[in-house]
C-alpha cells in the first residue's frame, strides 16, 4: 500500500505539464469505438484501459451484477501489473468525458486497492490539448511490473438488498447520478427500463461541472452536497448510476470536496431493473 499522504483526486492540465515524466498516465475513454480513438490520438505517453475488460467482469445476464460489475481483486492486481503501477507509482488518469466515462472509476478501483497517489484530469483529454499537452497515436508500451499487492477491495460498497433497506431509511440516502429524463422514466438509452430505484434521489453527476466542463470548486462541491445530503451522513449514502462507473464521478467529487466517500452501489439500475424489485416509472 501507498502510505504517502494523499494528494488532491483532481490534478489540474497545467499541473500535469509541469508534473514529473515518471508519472504513469492512463487513458480510460470507453465506448465502442474508445481503442481506434485512442490509436488515433492521445495524451503522450498515456497507456490505454479497457473498461470492458479490464474494469469489469462483464457478465451474460446484467441482472447477475449489472453491466459493469467489478473484476476480482487478483485480476485487477494483474491488470495494474501489466500496467507498470506498483504502490510507489503516482497515477494520473483521464478519459474524452470529464471523468465521467471510466477516469473515475478507474480512479475508484486503485483507492480501492489501497493506492492513494491517484488523480483525475481536470477537464480530460481535451483540456490537455488545449494547455498544450502533447499528443501521440499509435500505442504505447507499458513496463510490467509484478501484480499490484492487495486483496480485497478497501472501499464500501453495498448490496441490491442494502440498497432497497436504505432507500427506506429516513437515515439513509440513495443518489441516482443519472440523468434527470433517465430517473424520470422518459428515457432509457441503454438499460431494458426507465425509471429510478423507490426512495432514491436524482442528483446528475454532471451538476458536479461548470459550464466549461471542469469541476466545480471543492469548496462548491461540498456546500452543493452538504446541502443535498440534508443532515445524512455521507458515509450512510449509497451511490449509483446505470452501471457503477459514472457514480464513481460523484464519488470523486465528494472527495474532492472533503466529504467521506459514500458506499458505491456497483449493480446500478443495470442490476436492479432486472432483479424483480419495485420500480417507479413513467406513469
Amino acid at each position: 500500500m501507498n502510505f504517502n499522504k494523499i494528494p488532491s483526486p483532481i490534478i489540474q492540465p497545467e499541473e500535469l505539464i509541469t508534473a514529473s515524466a515518471a508519472i504513469i498516465l492512463i487513458d480510460a475513454s470507453a465506448g465502442p469505438n474508445a481503442p481506434e480513438n485512442y490509436a488515433k490520438q492521445h495524451l503522450a505517453g498515456a497507456l490505454y484501459v479497457n473498461l470492458n475488460t479490464q474494469l469489469a467482469n462483464v457478465p451474460a445476464n446484467a441482472g447477475n451484477g449489472g453491466r459493469h460489475p467489478l473484476p476480482l481483486p487478483g485480476q485487477f492486481a494483474q491488470v495494474l501489473g501489466q500496467l507498470g503501477i506498483s504502490a510507489q507509482s503516482h497515477v494520473v488518469v483521464y478519459d474524452d468525458k470529464n471523468g465521467a466515462n471510466a477516469a473515475a472509476r478507474f480512479w475508484w478501483m486503485l483507492r480501492a486497492a489501497g493506492h492513494t497517489n491517484v488523480q483525475v484530469l481536470n477537464g480530460g483529454f481535451q483540456a490537455a490539448v488545449e494547455a498544450g499537452f502533447p499528443v501521440s497515436s499509435g500505442t504505447e508500451q507499458p513496463q510490467p511490473t509484478s501484480p499490484y499487492p492487495f486483496t480485497h477491495w478497501q472501499l464500501p460498497t453495498a448490496t441490491i438488498d442494502e440498497v432497497e433497506a436504505a432507500a427506506a431509511d429516513i437515515n439513509h440516502m440513495v443518489i441516482d447520478v443519472r440523468d434527470a429524463d433517465r430517473y424520470n422514466g422518459l428515457t432509457e438509452p441503454i438499460d431494458l427500463i426507465a425509471g429510478h430505484i423507490p426512495g432514491a434521489v436524482n442528483i446528475p453527476f454532471s451538476t458536479n461541472l461548470d459550464d466549461n466542463g471542469l469541476f466545480l470548486s471543492a469548496t462548491a462541491l461540498k456546500d452543493k452536497y452538504i446541502t443535498a445530503l440534508a443532515g445524512t451522513a455521507p458515509a450512510k449514502a449509497i451511490v449509483h448510476c446505470g452501471s457503477g462507473v459514472t457514480a464513481c464521478h460523484t464519488i470523486l467529487a465528494m472527495d474532492y470536496a472533503g466529504l467521506p466517500l459514500p458506499k458505491l452501489y456497483v449493480g446500478s439500475w443495470s442490476e436492479w431493473s432486472r432483479s424483480n424489485k419495485k420500480l417507479v416509472t413513467k406513469p
